[in-house]
């Protein structure tokens, strides 16, 4: 499958050293198109899940792929404290879990909207770093308004990991708003 995706998609991987192997994990990455879990996986070795918009399970080829994928369900209007269970275990666990902070597909120009700040609070909450992902190209390869991808170049930036840190005297709150905005910066410099 890599192979195909890397021939049709002519996908070109930067920054896979800073990949870390067998440690607990959350990859957080910008959100173009359907294709971005799939195109942002080739390389993980660890095993990986998903938290997908739940929604989008009732979808014929999509909600099939996403759950062959190992993706699990998440209510993205209010809390879903049974997905956000599930995915610490699996952390602490040493697995890996992919978020869009943006929590859901940012604009058709490639740029990003407001990221939300589940995945830095995941971090804090199950102590493992952040891998930062930028995704390039892939809102014109598979723009929301068409049902199936082109071909195309898709362009995928792997950042140095990202630990989350939290002040002396600072809520999680605070904490999860400046981080989420550190993140942001990350995942934006590569677009």
């Amino acid at each position: 499958m890599s192979f195909g995706c890397r021939l049709f998609w002519q996908i070109e991987l930067k920054g896979v050293d800073n990949i870390p192997a067998n440690t607990g994990l959350i990859i957080a990455a910008n959100h173009q198109s359907y294709g971005d879990p799939f195109w942002l996986s080739i390389p993980i070795k660890t095993p990986t899940r998903y938290l997908a918009w739940s929604e989008a399970f009732q979808w014929p080829l999509v909600g099939r792929a996403i759950g062959l994928l190992g993706a699990w369900p998440l209510q993205v209007k209010g809390a879903d404290p049974a997905a956000i269970r599930r995915s610490l275990t699996w952390l602490r666990e040493g697995g890996a879990v992919v978020i869009f902070p943006e929590g859901g597909r940012g604009l058709p120009d490639g740029s990003m909207i407001r990221m939300k700040g589940g995945a830095v609070r995941m971090a804090l909450e199950a102590e493992v770093p952040i891998l930062p992902v930028t995704i390039r190209g892939g809102n014109l390869v598979w723009p929301a308004e068409r049902r199936l991808p082109r071909p195309g170049k898709v362009e995928i930036t792997y950042h140095p990991l990202f630990h989350v840190a939290q002040r002396s005297g600072e809520d999680a709150r605070s904490c999860a708003r400046r981080e989420t905005a550190r993140l942001a910066e990350i995942i934006r410099s590569a677009l």
